[in-house]
């Protein structure tokens, strides 16, 4: 690509005097890893390779140190405690997190850090966040002096954690976190994370890095667990890390961009003294450059202020189509977690369709094969078979402005080959990683070969739009008939948002604008309405 720049955030748009990070890196290979259990079963492949003087080091929103990576084990603490005993350099950051009493995951995370602690790894909880914040960034991040062809990193959305592990089946993790009754015992999960090699494992490091050297305590703000950690004697004081190693040779023929949340906050971050905004910075970008077919998969799309960018793409480009899958109902039952959510994403999606109409503006949630609502906590975008992005960031103002998060974005330098060859008419072109990545995602939720026999119903935005809709309609005709004949193919139906009485909304607003999804900006961008 002539000029990465009129896709990607230059050094100065990422507007971070602090941040360590290039514009973004060549000669990187990115493999998205569709499902928890295909990037456990990789995850676990890559660490039982490492041996002394290797490191493995991640950050993690939750972490159970019992989670199986695979149906028979290892188990999270296994893999990590084993590589720990072969000397390799173990090293987490793990959100402290809330009570588990509001549906997060406190004592789950004490308990992955005691148990690699007692390994021999060294695992810090992290509280340096906004109130009501958590650091949402789930990173692995393996360097081989030795051999630096070896290193690789994973980033994504997926958590080392219950309920993760499922796969295209979408039967759920047999290991399952508490979650809505809709979703059953075992609730099905549809996730993505990237395996990434080259230079940018290098800049996945400099992540690390920035957040492990935080001079800032752990438990800043938070006597309470400053007194807990003593006595359980936690690490209080991170360990100096080894010394930073060249970047890894060249993998592959992606540019990659690292893109990162973090907000403005007292102590300052020295790595962000006014926090960073690249992830909204960079999808702003992007969605500013589409012209036919924008698509999503998100856990929420519930904020306004992020919808307004969509919007905006669809009234400046009258052929382009937004698509959106995201989950059928929220993940807690309760009128105070569902309420505030049913807010937002009304809210979004009407900005949307007001901008293009119910025509231009497609909206699906999923099932299993079963019936089951499969919840969607995937993250990704692709901008007309150009741009993609795997990430932990969700498309709201909280993942844009408050929680830390971090996303890969990828320009693919290869041509794809298939017709249309530049959909969007700019002469970018469509690019191999993105066009797969859609159709990889389309093919299982439309029940099409996986193999791509029947791709020519996907390629071209139009009939990609027309199949989606068509396959959604019949699923739904067939329910609503009382489940008459046999079940059309497709997991995909059409999103209804919940329509809310004033009197709900009355409550529920303020609840969603201050809790539900914060605002992390220093006051002049809230101001300007800028990210």
């Amino acid at each position: 690509m002539d000029d990465p720049g009129r896709w990607l955030l230059t050094s100065e748009e990422r507007d971070n005097s602090g941040a360590a990070v290039p514009g973004w890196t060549e000669g990187n290979l990115v493999r998205p890893l569709v499902h928890g259990a295909a990037y456990f079963e990789r995850l676990v492949e890559v660490v039982e390779q490492l041996g002394e003087g290797d490191r493995l080091w991640f950050t993690d929103w939750r972490g159970d140190p019992d989670q199986r990576l695979g149906p028979d084990g290892p188990t999270v603490n296994e893999l990590f405690s084993a590589a720990s005993h072969r000397g390799v350099d173990v090293r987490g950051l793990v959100w402290r997190s809330h009570t588990d009493a509001l549906s997060y995951s406190k004592e789950q995370n004490r308990s992955l850090d005691r148990e690699i602690e007692e390994d021999g790894g060294k695992v810090v909880l992290d509280q340096r966040v906004r109130r009501v914040g958590s650091h949402h960034q789930k990173v692995v991040v393996i360097r081989c002096p030795a051999d630096p062809s070896r290193d690789v990193a994973f980033a994504g959305g997926i958590d080392l954690c219950h309920s993760r592990r499922d796969d295209g089946r979408h039967d759920g993790d047999p290991q399952a976190v508490d979650m809505h009754s809709a979703y059953g015992p075992t609730p099905p999960w549809h996730d993505v994370q990237a395996e990434v090699r080259g230079p940018a494992v290098a800049v996945l490091e400099t992540a690390f890095r920035e957040r492990w050297d935080d001079p800032t305590s752990p438990v800043q703000g938070n006597p309470i667990a400053y007194l807990v950690d003593r006595f359980r004697r936690a690490r209080l004081d991170p360990a100096p890390l080894p010394p930073e190693l060249p970047p890894p040779p060249p993998a592959g023929p992606h540019l990659v961009q690292i893109l990162r949340t973090y907000p403005k906050i007292l102590p300052r971050y020295d790595f962000a003294p006014e926090g960073e905004r690249s992830v909204a910075r960079g999808y702003s970008k992007a969605v500013r450059r589409a012209r036919r077919l924008i698509y999503l998969e998100d856990q929420y799309m519930w904020s306004g202020e992020v919808a307004g960018l969509f919007a905006d793409a669809l009234r400046d480009n009258p052929e382009l189509h937004l698509v959106v899958v995201v989950p059928r109902i929220p993940d807690q039952e309760g009128a105070f977690s569902a309420t505030p959510q049913y807010v937002g994403r009304r809210q979004a999606i009407d900005l949307c369709v007001e901008a293009g109409g119910e025509d231009r503006v497609h909206v699906f949630d999923v099932e299993n094969h079963a019936g089951t609502p499969v919840y969607v906590h995937a993250k990704v975008c692709v901008v007309d078979d150009v741009w993609a992005c795997i990430g932990s960031d969700n498309f709201n103002r909280r993942s844009w402005t408050h929680d830390s998060e971090l996303s890969t974005a990828v320009l693919d330098t290869t041509q794809d080959p298939r017709e249309p060859l530049d959909p969007a008419g700019t002469g970018d072109c469509a690019r191999t990683l993105a066009r797969d990545l859609r159709l990889e995602l389309a093919r299982e939720h439309l029940d099409l070969d996986p193999d791509g026999g029947e791709d020519d119903l996907l390629l071209d935005p139009e009939r990609f739009v027309a199949t989606l809709e068509q396959r959604a309609a019949a699923l739904a005709e067939w329910h609503e008939g009382g489940q008459r004949g046999p079940r059309p193919p497709g997991r995909l139906r059409p999103h209804r948002p919940e329509k809310l009485a004033w009197h709900t909304r009355l409550w529920a607003t303020p609840v969603y604008r201050l809790l539900v999804d914060p605002d992390g900006r220093p006051l002049r961008l809230r101001l300007r309405k800028a990210f």
